[in-house]
């Protein structure tokens, strides 16, 4: 079983203790202890395997898009841009031009060079990248590419099926195998498991699911957003039209031919086991489920599922189990109803029981000591599950109760987009995922734009990530933990919904880079999926495709995702072999690895999104909309006077763009006197045109601020704040403003600001002002309406806090990202006046 652990969230130390998987290891003979030599010359060790990766050109193996970003990184310590051939099958020069220098990449430390031929739109197969004299590995352009890694991909969970015959027709030669854990000698399981002692009297039928990982134990909360991922891509897909494609008779299932869509068949699978964890009523904890079921101690490797002769335990409800089950319930009564309706409503019933137990026992929490035969899966905080369980049932039912559990909850208004990614541990994200992309969900509209702009400034800061990379890799250097590959997924799937609920072909394209990140464009040169690339992973920690160890069993099966590099290196062959590893490099591909090689329903499931998501056609590349750009950004115009801006497009247009200057909101008596219609061609795009704003002259001492937008057909439009220079003296106004930085890290910061009314009287709406000292740029918020324009940020109340009493306080707070100084702003205005 795989932990994973985000440093953003640093709430778990790891649900699979070190010291008991090395000794289950061990005393199941998958490895042996490391020669003092080898020990001695650890660093030696990983520079030598550092330098032997294969072709300093460095490609997805498995290929490209036609309309997709085509790029590769080039391992060179070259100062200067190097030239760069792309040659067809035959060698003839499809494309050339020259790499970029890009630097040291920081989770490698190898020196970088990067080349874009994405201007390339042709076909074919056996394409090479040639660098100063060096190909790098072969691959195919095709809108096909990722049709079989789709198939594969979850022909992986049939493959981890429990209680049912691996047909190997299905699974292809050499994969068949009887069904495990039925109750048939030797196995002492599933189908009427006892709990561990102290839990629960009798006995619980528990059959079927899937095997969670190289072991053979099976755990909600892994299980739950396994399932989750699976029926979200149908979902998705299904909103986007390409639902076909995983619809009936396109898997390798034995239910093709049912007339329900097959990525729902074996989805099912587990719903019905995890619809079986769930204590029973008239049971003490009815409606809770248990957190796991798996061998009393660590099943030996290599063991076939249906020879494992060991006592197999329930372990105690937890928590988190339970609002895993409510989730995935509400989940599946959504999406199955129009295809089994009873199974849908028996779904939905067991969710609301679940919630309702929950509710009851918040704090059941699974114990780290729980490790002995499989893995803790401990969580020590499930906030966050709340509120994804609330999510889901409020979007299936949009009753009252659960929606006031989600605008409730704490992670509504948070950040929930770790910079590593969300996984079986931080699962809000899920929740907010469903909260923006499910239609008809009825929150109110501010609510929900604020939602859905979450996951696109989420999806901006994983692109920014990526772009500082050697090998555009959605992951900060301190990502690199056990199972990042799955990280590296996540993060692209929240870019790929930020495509989804934009439209723009940014997300598209660093989704798909992450894709080629895992398959081959990387420090190792390797492709982490069995398969697909000349140099691929294929010696996968696991109990039966365990060929390494037994030649009669097979390798892993084509579509299994390895979990990746992990510079924890918790496991003694690679403790041996990889010491001083840099961060993206700390992989082996070696049964003995668990901790850098494993495979996990968990991991699978975001690949399998990613392919069905990346191998939806798409045609031709639209050209990108020219955006407006206004300059300055913030304009003061005095107070019965005039200023100008100016304004032109980014890019020239296909045809005439005309553009509209508008007052949005704000102070009526700021307008616009001149250029408030201008017109730009293919011909005079870039040359700038001027717009004039007035400032009526007043009596009052309010500094007013508009917001004015810039839009026409076809372009990106673009916002201009524009603030009344008052030529009257304003008042001090009575109030108290507290600006706290409350963390900071590289690139960004979050800070919560507090006002305090010093007056007599209560303040009945607020508006506070300030500029940004340095380049802050606020990309969220919560507790107010945050508007930036250039350094000048305006925050307004949200109508249920805008009432402040004397001497009372209200806060909001926000992130941003930085990229100079984080110096705090030197004064506030409440309302257009200073704060005194």
């Amino acid at each position: 079983m795989p932990p994973v652990t985000t440093p953003a969230r640093a709430r778990r130390a790891g649900s699979r203790s070190a010291p008991a998987l090395l000794a289950a290891v061990l005393l199941a003979g998958a490895a042996t202890a490391a020669p003092p030599a080898l020990a001695a010359a650890a660093t030696t060790a990983a520079t030598a395997q550092a330098a032997g990766t294969g072709p300093a050109v460095r490609v997805n193996q498995l290929g490209y898009l036609p309309d997709g970003p085509k790029r590769a990184t080039v391992v060179s310590s070259a100062t200067a841009p190097l030239g760069w051939e792309l040659r067809d099958a035959a060698g003839r020069v499809a494309a050339t031009g020259s790499t970029v220098v890009h630097g040291a990449d920081p989770a490698s430390g190898d020196p970088t060079h990067l080349v874009d031929f994405s201007a390339y739109t042709g076909t074919g197969t056996g394409f090479t990248l040639v660098v100063n004299g060096q190909a790098g590995y072969p691959f195919d352009i095709s809108a096909g590419l990722y049709d079989g890694l789709r198939a594969d991909s979850l022909s992986f969970f049939y493959q981890q099926r429990s209680g049912i015959a691996i047909d190997p027709a299905l699974a292809g030669a050499g994969y068949g195998r009887p069904a495990g854990h039925l109750g048939v000698a030797p196995n002492q399981g599933d189908v009427a498991v006892p709990c561990q002692a102290g839990v629960c009297d009798g006995t619980q039928d528990v059959r079927g699911g899937w095997y969670d990982a190289g072991d053979q134990g099976k755990y909600v909360v892994n299980g739950g957003i396994a399932t989750w991922q699976l029926v979200n891509s149908f979902e998705r897909a299904a909103r986007a039209g390409t639902d076909a494609a995983l619809g009936d008779s396109t898997l390798r299932v034995p239910e093709r031919g049912n007339a329900v869509p097959d990525v729902l068949d074996e989805a099912r699978w587990e719903l019905e086991f995890l619809l079986r964890m769930q204590v029973p009523d008239g049971r003490p904890l009815a409606g809770t489920a248990f957190h796991k079921i798996h061998d009393a101690a660590w099943t030996d490797l290599p063991t076939r599922p249906e020879r494992d002769a060991q006592r197999r335990e329930l372990h105690r409800p937890s928590t988190a189990a339970t609002l895993n089950l409510a989730a995935t319930g509400a989940q599946c009564a959504r999406v199955y109803a129009r295809y089994d309706a009873a199974f849908a409503a028996r779904c939905l019933d067991s969710a609301r029981r679940a919630w309702t137990a929950a509710r009851a026992n918040p704090a059941m929490l699974a114990p780290a000591s729980d490790t002995t035969g499989g893995g803790a899966y401990d969580d020590a905080q499930v906030g966050d599950e709340f509120y994804w369980a609330a999510a889901e049932l409020y979007a299936t039912t949009g009753e009252a109760q659960y929606r006031d559990a989600v605008t409730g909850s704490a992670f509504h208004t948070s950040e929930v987009f770790a910079p590593g990614g969300f996984s079986w541990s931080d699962t809000a994200a899920l929740g907010r995922i469903t909260l923006a992309t499910v239609p008809g969900v009825g929150l109110p509209a501010a609510d929900l734009a604020r939602v859905r702009a979450s996951v696109t400034s989420a999806a901006d800061r994983y692109l920014a990530t990526a772009g500082g990379q050697g090998y555009a890799v959605p992951l900060p250097v301190d990502g690199y933990v056990w199972g990042s590959n799955s990280q590296v997924a996540n993060n692209a799937v929240v870019m790929a919904v930020a495509h989804e609920l934009t439209g723009q072909e940014r997300y598209r394209a660093g989704a798909l880079e992450a894709m080629d990140y895992l398959l081959g464009r990387n420090a190792l040169n390797r492709s982490y999926v069995t398969g697909y690339g000349e140099q691929a992973s294929a010696n996968q920690h696991h109990r039966f495709w365990a060929h390494q160890n037994d030649a009669s069993l097979p390798h892993p099966p084509n579509g299994s995702f390895a979990g990746g590099p992990n510079a924890g290196i918790q496991d003694p062959i690679a403790q041996a072999r990889l010491a001083g590893c840099k961060p993206a490099t700390c992989y082996l591909d070696d049964i003995g690895s668990y901790s850098t090689n494993e495979v996990a329903i968990n991991w699978n499931a975001p690949l399998a999104w990613l392919a069905a998501y990346a191998a939806e056609r798409h045609g031709p590349p639209a050209r990108p909309a020219p955006r407006i750009l206004v300059s300055p950004g913030t304009v003061g115009v005095p107070e019965g006077g005039t200023a100008a801006v100016r304004v032109r497009l980014s890019a020239a247009p296909a045809t005439n763009v005309g553009v509209t200057v508008a007052r949005a909101s704000g102070d009526p008596d700021l307008t616009v006197v001149a250029g408030a219609a201008l017109v730009f061609t293919p011909a005079d795009w870039s040359t700038e045109q001027s717009v004039t704003l007035a400032a009526a002259q007043d009596a009052d001492t309010t500094a007013g601020t508009a917001v004015l937008t810039l839009a026409g057909p076809g372009a990106d439009g673009a916002a201009l704040t524009a603030t009344e220079v008052d030529d009257d003296q304003p008042a001090p106004a009575a109030c108290q403003v507290t600006y706290h930085v409350d963390s900071a890290w590289a690139g960004g910061f979050t800070a919560t600001v507090t006002l305090r009314n010093t007056g007599p009287t209560a303040l009945q709406g607020w508006s506070l002002g300030w500029s940004f000292p340095a380049d802050q740029k606020i990309t969220n918020a919560w507790n107010a309406v945050v508007t930036q324009s250039g350094a000048g940020v305006t925050a307004e109340d949200l109508g249920w806090n805008g009432a402040v009493a004397p001497g009372g306080t209200t806060s909001f707070g926000f992130q941003a990202g930085r990229t100079g100084a984080n110096d705090a702003p030197a004064r506030f205005t409440l309302n257009g006046a200073v704060c005194a």
